[in-house]
């Protein structure tokens, strides 16, 4: 099977629309999260769903600082090659 190969302009572009894409859903968990604090205060819903949704939030956070942490890694690496 043949896949075309992506120019260089390309893969940039993709991964900083995934890069937007995923920030966005952190700051979106984190407002449902907030909402739940919030309708929590009101007694709208459980402590366990107001848990799950901080969760969700503290884990989408957590994993897209991972990645941030593994983008700067891999440009300082390749800053280090020599030519």
């Amino acid at each position: 099977m043949t896949q075309g190969k992506s120019t260089p302009t390309e893969t940039i572009n993709q991964f900083s629309s995934y890069l937007e894409d995923a920030i966005t859903q952190v700051a979106d968990q984190e407002k449902h999260a907030s909402e739940m604090s919030t309708e929590f205060v009101l007694g709208n819903v459980n402590v366990d769903q107001v848990m799950v949704a901080s969760q969700q939030a503290l884990l989408s956070l957590q994993l897209t600082t991972q990645v941030r942490n593994k983008v700067i890694e891999a440009y300082q690496e390749i800053m280090r090659i020599q030519m």
